[in-house]
């Protein structure tokens, strides 16, 4: 199963102060402050529209910030994306499956562009889908998709992990699988941001709930 990712002399911590988000001219978001150490999680609570998935995409590099500071590992996106996005994984409400490709093909052409060469076969296991490895992906079902979607964290590692909803389609067996992934990658030093609406429990995670001020 994969791990974490450590460089020699790095210090993987996620560390926010004062950003503020916005699109075109509204007002987004305002996050105080956010620092979090390897082996820790944080969850982000909130209702829709609160601004959970803004802050995950933020923390990605995928919307630039209007104010304040943020770095991963001494990295500021705004600064280097490439290095940053390196360091992290993000994964959307969309799996970003092709029906045409098999469950292995997807596996290994995510490998392929992120750079990485895995062996598809442990991160299949991880989410029960190594009977399925040469199905295609539009035979799968929606649980089946997520899961192929969340084994891309096991087959490409990365020290961050900021997942928006990870446990969406899952079944109660699926959960346990994401769950146990999750746990083993704060073993190795890993973090992880995620929103969630509670259908995923994770022993000793902070919560953050949006708008409520720091973390």
């Amino acid at each position: 199963m994969g791990t974490g990712l450590r460089t020699e002399g790095a210090t993987n911590t996620l560390d926010a102060r004062e950003v503020v988000a916005r699109r075109g001219d509204l007002f987004a978001l305002r996050l105080d402050a956010l620092s979090l150490a390897p082996g820790e999680a944080l969850m982000l609570a909130g209702p829709n529209g609160a601004g959970k998935s803004t802050l995950l995409r933020l923390l990605a590099g995928l919307l630039p910030r209007a104010e304040g500071q943020l770095a991963f590992d001494g990295l500021d996106p705004s600064n280097d994306i490439r290095a940053y996005a390196a360091r992290l994984q993000f994964m959307g409400h969309k799996d970003a499956v092709k029906n045409a490709f098999t469950v292995r093909e997807t596996l290994r052409h995510w490998t392929h562009v992120q750079g990485v060469a895995v062996d598809a076969v442990g991160a299949l296991a991880a989410f029960g889908l190594g009977a399925l490895a040469d199905l295609p992906v539009g035979y799968l079902s929606a649980g089946q998709r997520r899961r192929l979607a969340l084994a891309r964290l096991v087959a490409v590692p990365r020290s961050l992990w900021l997942l928006d909803e990870p446990a969406s389609s899952l079944d109660a067996e699926g959960r346990t699988a994401l769950a146990a992934v999750i746990a083993n990658h704060r073993r190795h030093g890993g973090l992880v941001v995620m929103a969630s609406h509670g259908e995923l429990a994770l022993p000793d995670t902070r919560v953050l709930t949006i708008g409520s001020g720091s973390a």
